[in-house]
């Protein structure tokens, strides 16, 4: 397997850190529009980044990405970099016939009347729109291949195939006791996707009604998570897996909460309600005159970024799936989780624990795909696949996952 890795900041640094211990690749490429970025992703692995070379791309550049894979004979485009580059680059991976492999998916469109009561363009609806080109041409898409989502849809599988007979709800929990030292605040994962997952219309799917939304940060409840993090006030926020696991999972309402915070709450309502969160950009003073910016990418600048917060953080987070439902005639209700300390990936990897949490997942599914263990064409998400096996070799790794009786 020869891999194309878009992206060199936190997650992609924590995805060449983890897949430097794994024998299953030739090569890596490291690309990123700063090409500094790439080197020093590269040079960190020392020793063990003989497999690995550095490279420049703009991810917003379908041709340049298609002609970089076919440059290093890729057969795999890892995409590492935030939703906005999704459609190039899964384009880019269709052109040059490679497999693509994403952790976020195409972007959303709220309902332009409706916006709190019927989707508009879903999550990964531009991805699915073209399943049937890339299952006719035998080509394979993985999409939402991270932690959340990607684990969690695992975890619904796994739910699914081995826990519940009949299973009633699935619900996405996250939540962390994470502190950063040194600031009042400081996400721990791009605040550009948080803003954009966050202050969009929530999507809930219900079998009977079909997928839906409602209101920012909406149904709020406490959801007590395990290994000390305790509970967490959780909300709705849109996200992937309510659009991925109702296509493979058979279950009555699926959701996703986010254990957000009142404090962090209230900053998003602000930067909302001063037209911070907005990507279109507006005209600023400029030294040299006006000049054009997206109010979030100056928000984001203005933010320290989280893959150089490891040192100051402390904690842990959480990421797991929550499902109810039957098994022989009883009723159940399980927790599936994923935690990650802080103190740990920072001592064993050098990452801070969010980003190399959604680093893992999608080296895992890589080696499943070079090893043959999952196999598939069209545009798929981790349900798609048996849960079983990928459980396995993460725990292989040095990350157990839990199971909790609720």
């Amino acid at each position: 397997m020869r891999v194309l890795l878009v992206g060199a900041g936190g997650v992609g640094t924590a995805i060449t850190r983890i897949a430097a211990r794994r024998p299953f690749f030739e090569l890596m490429v490291v690309a990123d529009f700063d090409p500094a970025r790439a080197e020093a992703a590269v040079a960190a692995l020392g020793a063990d980044g003989a497999r690995f070379r550095a490279g420049r791309v703009d991810a917003a550049d379908e041709d340049r990405a298609t002609a970089l894979l076919a440059e290093h004979g890729c057969d795999v485009l890892l995409n590492a970099t935030d939703p906005r580059f999704v459609m190039p680059l899964f384009r880019a991976a269709r052109n040059a016939g490679a497999t693509y492999v994403d952790m976020a998916m195409s972007l959303s469109r709220p309902h332009p009347g409706r916006p709190y009561e019927e989707c508009g363009v879903k999550l990964g609806d531009e991805q699915f729109a073209q399943s049937g080109a890339w299952e006719e041409a035998g080509g394979l898409a993985l999409v939402g291949m991270g932690v959340e989502p990607g684990l969690s849809d695992v975890f619904a599988r796994y739910a699914a195939d081995e826990l519940f007979d009949e299973i009633e709800e699935i619900g996405v929990r996250d939540g962390a006791n994470l502190t950063v030292d040194g600031y009042d605040f400081a996400p721990s994962f791009s605040i550009w996707t948080t803003i954009e997952e966050c202050l969009n219309p929530p999507v809930v799917y219900e079998k009977d009604r079909g997928w839906f939304t409602t209101e920012p940060f909406s149904e709020p409840e406490v959801f007590d998570f395990p290994e000390g993090i305790g509970p967490v006030e959780c909300v709705n926020v849109e996200h992937e897996e309510v659009l991925l696991v109702p296509r493979w999972v058979e279950a009555r309402r699926v959701t996703f909460k986010y254990g957000l915070g009142r404090e962090f709450v209230d900053t998003l309502r602000t930067l909302h309600l001063l037209g911070l969160d907005r990507t279109e950009p507006v005209t600023v003073p400029g030294p040299d005159g006006p000049v054009r910016v997206s109010p979030r990418d100056v928000v984001a600048a203005c933010l320290p970024d989280p893959a150089t917060l490891g040192g100051r953080m402390r904690g842990k987070t959480c990421a797991g799936t929550w499902v109810r439902g039957t098994r022989d005639g009883a009723p159940r209700e399980v927790y599936l989780y994923h935690v990650v300390d802080n103190e740990w990936s920072m001592a064993e990897y050098g990452c801070q624990a969010v980003v190399w949490q959604t680093a893992v997942n999608p080296v895992v599914a890589l080696e499943l795909l070079a090893g043959g263990v999952w196999t598939g064409a069209g545009v798929l998400g981790p349900e798609a696949f048996p849960a079983a096996p990928f459980l396995e070799l993460l725990t292989a790794y040095g990350s157990p996952w839990g199971l909790r009786e609720q």
